[in-house]
């Protein structure tokens, strides 16, 4: 693996357009791999469960989105040491990144039990949108295998955004392709079980299929395969000159708490939104929750790279900010901006001219195409305000700013978004087309807004959060 590396000192100071380019593509490729590679496990997951049938694809799907929507407040958390580590390294303070590290792993730890017990506590809400059986049975069974994964995510999180700040990004692709194969591998295995398999695969024919509890049972072993590969990672970097504690240090973890805390409830309520729509799609019957995992797979696969070139533009600005350099924080952050932008022009394109041919590839039944073809024009719509809103909260979180992007969110998803979700799909019997547009409605907001609130950040100057 890599070593150590500190960002060079002409990349905290002031550098023209191009060679800003340069050196934000450098750190966001990888990364965009690695969020890539992460959504497309979840294409494959949907891509296998949509061969089981569409009671299964259902089921699977309305658990995956329950299932991040329980755990999008970890997630948001864990953003909480993405300022104070990238500012670390900007400053050249590698013993401090080191020691955020340790705690992170202890916040991992707690959070991600606490919302384990959350989670098994989801399905008894799901009567009340009016998923019955058999999907109830099977979304409940995928919680329960499911829920295991979540202390090791977070935990994943945590070591990715360390190599992340210290631009140490070979081992996250590495685990990103090596969890892609046993994903496909296993998916396959544990989902239909091996009796199909020629007698020289020995043992793996006695595997039962699992259905749904297989596509499960899969997402946790892949989850921890690739902590082991960061860690290991971690674990042959250089040595930081003062060693850090290794035991919980509760200045440092209220601090992180403080940052994270707004950045989960942002992340809650962005992930929270989509999974009420997968409810409400869910209760619209099983071909339009079909419809919907199909249309957020392909939607989340664009997404997950624009997110990439944030968390680029939030290191890049965490750097520019710990060196003391606002005016080089405001040219990574709009660099970030117009990237994420463009890629997400190219997704748009393909989306409006090739759905039918995207749906079908998603596995997507006879029952279910109507219906998943028009949610991907809809989400060609909204790809480059998606990825406008994604980078905005990666390069203000890099300033150390997660509270404009809470009330943005809360704003643009639940006092513009939902209301519209529910008059179009329901009031105006518009169905889970209504309600993707009410989505779109909530994107388009959180977008122009963050945009706006970058730009009055960085007018000014940009202090490191330990300062």
């Amino acid at each position: 693996m890599s070593t150590a590396v500190l960002p060079p000192q002409t990349e905290v100071t002031r550098s023209p357009l191009r060679t800003e380019f340069k050196a934000l593509t450098k750190l966001a490729v990888p990364i965009a791999i690695a969020q890539g590679g992460q959504a497309l496990m979840g294409l494959v997951d949907t891509l296998v469960m949509g061969h089981a049938g569409t009671s299964a694809l259902a089921s699977a799907g309305l658990g995956n989105g329950l299932f991040f929507a329980v755990s999008s407040f970890g997630m948001g958390l864990m953003m909480g040491l993405d300022p104070l580590l990238s500012q670390a390294i900007g400053a050249r303070n590698e013993s401090r990144a080191r020691a955020l590290l340790w705690q992170g792993g202890w916040l991992a730890l707690v959070s991600g039990v606490v919302l384990w017990m959350l989670l098994l506590l989801t399905p008894a809400v799901l009567p009340m949108a009016g998923v019955v059986e058999p999907e109830l049975t099977q979304t409940r069974d995928y919680l329960i295998w499911r829920a295991p994964c979540l202390p090791l995510m977070l935990a994943f999180m945590t070591v990715r955004t360390y190599l992340t700040s210290t631009a140490n990004i070979r081992p996250l692709i590495v685990a990103t392709l090596a969890a892609n194969v046993v994903n496909l591998l296993a998916d396959l295995l544990l989902v239909f079980g091996g009796a199909g398999l020629p007698e020289w695969t020995g043992p793996l024919r006695l595997v039962p299929a699992l259905g749904v509890v297989g596509a499960a049972v899969d997402s946790v072993l892949c989850t921890a395969l690739q902590l082991g590969i960061v860690l290991w990672a971690v674990k042959r970097l250089p040595a930081p000159e003062t060693k850090p504690t290794r035991r919980p240090v509760w200045a440092d973890l209220a601090q992180a708490a403080k940052i994270g805390t707004p950045a989960g409830l942002h992340i809650a309520a962005e992930i929270g939104v989509f999974a009420l729509a997968g409810v409400l799609a869910a209760g619209l019957g099983p071909a339009s929750m079909g419809a919907h995992q199909i249309a957020i797979s392909f939607s989340s696969l664009t997404f997950t790279v624009a997110v990439g070139i944030g968390n680029a533009g939030s290191v890049r600005v965490g750097w520019a900010v710990g060196g003391r350099d606002s005016a080089q924080a405001r040219l990574s952050g709009f660099m970030a901006f117009a990237s994420g932008a463009g890629f997400m022009a190219l997704g748009a394109l393909v989306f409006a001219l090739f759905p039918t041919a995207l749906a079908k590839l998603g596995g997507a039944p006879a029952d279910v195409l109507p219906l998943a073809v028009p949610l991907l024009m809809v989400s060609a719509v909204f790809q480059v305000f998606d990825g406008v809103q994604g980078v905005g909260a990666g390069v203000l979180r890099g300033a150390g700013d997660t509270r404009f992007t809470f009330v943005a969110n809360m704003v643009g998803h639940y006092a513009i978004g939902l209301p519209l979700t529910l008059l179009l799909g329901f009031k105006l019997g518009m169905g889970v087309l209504g309600i993707w547009w009410g989505l779109c409605a909530g994107l388009i907001f959180v977008a122009l807004a963050l945009l706006w609130r970058f730009h009055r950040v960085s007018s000014g100057t940009l202090r490191p959060i330990e300062a």
